[in-house]
This record gives C-alpha cells, sequence and structure tokens, in this order.
C-alpha cells in the first residue's frame, strides 16, 4: 500500500476547482473524485474541505444550487464559474512551472552547478 501524500498549503482550492471542472457535484462527491484522481493518495480532512468550499464559493469560483443526490438525499451541487475556470487556469499555470523549478534543482548534480 503507498504512503498517503501531505497537500501543501494552498493546494486544496485547486484541486477542488479541477475536481468541480470535470463536471458537477455535491460536496462529498467532490472530496471522493480528488481521492479517487489521487489514487487515494491524499487523505483530506472534512472540516478542511467544506471550509476551502465554502470559501470557494464566496469568492464566486465555484456556485452551488441544491438538488438530490444519488441516495436521494438534498445535496448542494457546485459548478465552476467563468471566474473560477479563469483562476484553475492561472493556479495550474503556476504549480506546473514550480513544479518544473523544483524537479530542476532536485535533478541537478554536484558537477552540473
Amino acid at each position: 500500500m503507498t504512503k498517503p501524500v501531505e497537500l501543501p498549503q494552498g493546494t486544496l482550492e485547486m484541486l477542488i476547482l479541477k475536481a468541480v471542472s470535470l463536471g458537477p457535484l455535491h460536496g462529498y462527491g467532490i472530496l471522493l473524485r480528488i481521492q479517487q484522481i489521487s489514487g487515494e493518495r491524499l487523505e483530506i480532512r472534512q472540516g478542511s474541505f467544506y471550509t476551502a468550499i465554502y470559501r470557494l464559493e464566496r469568492r464566486g469560483w465555484i456556485k452551488g444550487e441544491w438538488g438530490e443526490s444519488e441516495n436521494s438525499r438534498r445535496a448542494r451541487f457546485y459548478s465552476l464559474t467563468a471566474a473560477g475556470t479563469r483562476q484553475l487556469k492561472a493556479e495550474t499555470a503556476k504549480w506546473t512551472d514550480m513544479a518544473a523549478v523544483v524537479a530542476g534543482i532536485l535533478g541537478r548534480k554536484a558537477n552540473e552547478i
């Protein structure tokens, strides 16, 4: 079994935006989608998760509408807004750039400096 990975500060919101960009889901469904996509490697605390969901909604990056879940319960379904799409694109670019810089540093050998 592979060891779970801890999320760096500020990453959870980007992952929520990505999960919602794949299609509307209720809160717990978003959490499950992130865990599924990560190959069950990410452990996300529900308290942090729902706080991030509410923050994203307040910022206008996702919107929530009430509906019925697959088990016939009332649930809030979230979808990405146009502002959320722009934010996801910006965050993805920043993350990709940072990952490339860090990978470049970690890949250096003493004789390459």
